[in-house]
């Protein structure tokens, strides 16, 4: 039986009409007493995000928008677009708007409202960030100190050469693969003006300095194919839960050990790299980092938040909330927020899910596309927490009412 053509346009209407109650239906999961709200949507690829003592919200895109633009700003609702370098990073500091690209860092004056005064020529403060299409994401942070710390992530998951060895010393983590530290006093600085601060952590997107303990802190993307390269060592299982995903506390120096190891949360060990002679039992990095948390595997943890305000109870004081952009096979879980307690500047207990079904279905039985993946976190003037995803360019807003 043929349909004719306003059949055919009733059911395409009704697909597109059930597709978008879909998206509007999606609920966050969230702790008694938590609600949120959807503040935007079909933003773009909108990665990280913060906001003004104003309220005013900035958001970056790592793609650019149909109209050529990076930057977001949204302000009593209203929404403005500007800047055409998409990238991941943007941060308040100083009464300046900072913003990364994939290679730099600049920043763009705010006037007193919190606004940017001049959105057609930001300073450069850093440039000639290594860039070779792969975890390329530029996360910033600062000390509060005249010190500006960036990410640079390793292009190459396990530093493995073209005949599939590992390279010994690890070339580029002279470049990659850690966190260099640069001037927020100085324009117009260059990689080679900066000085590395950590090393061996893969891709540390998720970066904050903690002004409580006045140190910075990480989570880190852990490697893959174990079972793809190594099957004599490691099952497709393995290979599926390994290795952890870290959270580290970084003092200038330190080495979380990557690539020559990684973490094993079954095992609780540091476990050799098979690219430099590990079988996955062969213990190694006997003076590299120990993560303060393991996290499970391939939750992709995307941006790190100390909550200080005061509109949630008093546990998420100074602990740390996670925005896991991933999944986890272990868990079958994933595209959620975290919460890592913390006392006295150090984890207090067992990190737990704060809010989740971003994905809007059960990924253990997955039913249909994943709607949203969270990206950024910000903590309002309020004490409200905002979450924004990349997927669906969504911007939520979680606030607690007793």
């Amino acid at each position: 039986m043929k349909l004719n053509h306003s059949l055919k346009l009733f059911f395409c209407l009704l697909l597109i009409s059930l597709s978008s109650h879909a998206q509007e239906s999606v609920q966050l999961i969230l702790p008694e007493g938590f609600q949120s709200e959807v503040l935007g949507k079909d933003l773009g690829k909108t990665r990280h995000l913060t906001v003004t003592d104003q309220g005013v919200i900035y958001l970056n895109r790592s793609k650019l928008a149909e109209d050529g633009s990076s930057l977001l700003m949204i302000k009593e609702g209203k929404t403005k677009s500007f800047g055409s370098l998409p990238g991941t990073g943007v941060e308040l500091h100083n009464g300046y708007l900072y913003a990364s690209s994939n290679s730099a860092i600049y920043r763009y004056p705010l006037n007193s409202d919190g606004e940017v005064a001049d959105t057609e020529h930001p300073e450069l403060i850093v440039s000639g960030l290594a860039d070779h299409g792969r975890d390329n994401a530029k996360p910033f942070t600062f000390d509060g100190k005249g010190n500006l710390y960036v990410t640079i992530g390793s292009w190459n998951d396990p530093c493995r050469d073209e005949t599939g060895k590992g390279i010994m010393p690890c070339t580029i983590l002279d470049s990659a693969g850690g966190v260099w530290q640069f001037s927020t006093d100085r324009t117009n600085q260059h990689f080679e003006d900066g000085k590395r601060y950590a090393t061996g952590v893969k891709n540390a997107v998720a970066l904050t300095w903690n002004h409580q303990t006045q140190s910075l802190f990480t989570a880190v993307h852990g490697r893959g194919q174990f079972h793809d390269k190594y099957p004599q060592y490691y099952t497709a299982q393995q290979s599926a839960e390994l290795p952890a995903e870290t959270l580290y506390e970084l003092q200038y120096g330190d080495d979380a050990g990557w690539p020559y190891i990684y973490y094993d949360q079954f095992q609780k060990k540091k476990i050799q790299a098979p690219e430099y002679g590990g079988d996955g039992k062969k213990t190694g990095g006997e003076n590299a980092l120990d993560p303060l948390v393991a996290f499970p595997a391939h939750l992709g943890p995307n941006d790190l938040l100390f909550y200080t305000g005061k509109m949630f109870p008093k546990k998420y004081r100074n602990g740390a909330f996670v925005a896991f952009h991933g999944q986890s096979p272990e868990l079958k879980k994933g595209y959620l927020v975290a919460f890592v307690p913390f006392k006295k500047g150090k984890p207090n207990g067992k990190w737990e899910i704060f809010a989740d079904n971003f994905a809007g279905v059960d990924l253990a039985v997955p039913t249909g596309p994943i709607q949203h993946r969270p990206c950024g976190l910000a903590q309002g003037p309020d004490g409200a927490l905002y979450v924004c995803d990349d997927l669906g360019g969504t911007l939520f807003k979680i606030t607690y009412e007793k």
